[in-house]
Order: structure tokens, then sequence, then C-alpha cells
């Protein structure tokens, strides 16, 4: 089966998982565990499409948990069962969430803040991205995976966005794929271009390395 017909595929299947939310549920489990004592102050993601993972619960998480950790301080302290605003958390904590924005000249992307409930609008792909917030360089980037095999490897949605990116970006960050198990592919060959990821997660745990 070619790529295209492939990527189709696995899309649909995806898009038609019955436990489509309680896989989402284990992998954010995973997700979360795994970030435990990485070091990264910044995080680029992805906005979920086509039934993908949706990362930005348990980043949100990640992000809020950096805010505590420094102390919020002033008024908020004194009244500890009145939720800060996301944005005054967003604000308060070192670690930073960025999604990314098409570069339409260099066809790279460029990541900005994220914080639930920003200002967001559509890029030329119809995919929301953050509005005029600041732009951050990730040293961890979570990629999203319409299929994976061994050794790292990632099949996307052919326009090589990830991949012009990472050979532009420095230093290059972490690269962390993200996907289902039924996004396994043993037979998955890469391509010359083609960039392995640094590490895989899915919703039984991590894929790679092993």
């Amino acid at each position: 089966m070619d790529k295209a017909a492939l990527r189709k595929q696995l899309i649909e299947e995806r898009l038609n998982l019955p436990d489509r939310l309680q896989r989402s549920v284990q992998l954010q489990q995973v997700l979360r565990i795994w970030l435990v004592g990485r070091p990264d102050t910044v995080i680029g993601a992805y906005w979920p499409i086509k039934g993908e993972f949706d990362p930005l619960p348990a980043l949100y998480r990640w992000q809020e948990d950096g805010a505590l950790h420094v102390g919020l301080g002033g008024a908020a302290a004194n009244r500890p069962d009145e939720p800060l605003a996301v944005e005054s958390i967003a604000s308060r904590s070192p670690l930073k969430i960025g999604l990314p924005v098409v570069n339409k000249v260099h066809k790279t992307l460029v990541f900005h803040a994220w914080y639930p409930g920003c200002p967001m609008e559509e890029d030329a792909y119809g995919i929301p991205k953050p509005k005029d917030t600041e732009v951050v360089v990730p040293t961890l980037l979570f990629v999203p995976c319409v299929g994976y095999g061994t050794g790292g490897h990632r099949l996307g949605y052919g326009g090589g966005f990830y991949d012009r990116t990472l050979s532009s970006l420095q230093p290059k960050p972490f690269t962390v794929g993200l996907g289902f198990t039924q996004g396994f592919l043993p037979d998955l060959e890469p391509e010359a271009h083609d960039m392995p990821l640094d590490a895989i997660l899915n919703d039984n745990g991590v894929v790679w390395p092993v």
C-alpha cells in the first residue's frame, strides 16, 4: 500500500476507534508520568485534528504544577479555595507551552505560547493557532503520529513541516511522537528526508526507545 492510501486508512481507523476516549485517558496518564523529572521549561505540542490524541490537558497540568512550585504568593495564597485564572497561572509559571504556526514562506513551523482560553485564530489549513502571543522556542517537542514504526520512524501527513522545522531549529529539540496502539506499523520504511523521533509514546506506554 502506498503512503497516501495508508494515511487515509489509518486516519479512518483512528476516527472510528470505539474506545478512543479510553485510550486517550490512558495516554494522558502515560504522558504525565513520562514528563516527571524532565528539565524542559518550554514544550511544543499541537492542536489535535482528525482523531489525534490531545496532549494539551496533560501539558496544562504540567504548567500548573510549575506555577505551584515557584509559589503563587499574594492574595491568592490567602484564598486557596479560589482558583486562579488560567492567564494568571500561565504568566506566573516558569513553564511554557507552544503551539505551531505555519511560516508560509519557509514552510516551517514557529511556536507561539498557548494557554486555555488564549486568543485563537485559524491558520491557512483551518487549524486553530494562538493569536498574537509570544514566540517560544521548545526544547521538547510532541509530534502527532498518523502511524509509527520501530527505530523512532513516523508517518505524518506528508507535508514535511516537522522535518523542515527540526532541520532549522537550533538547538534541535528532543522529539516525542504520540499515537494510539492502532497506529503501529512494524514494516514502516523511512524515506531519505525523514528524521527519526527520539521517543514514541502510546496508550500502552513507551514504544521507543525499547
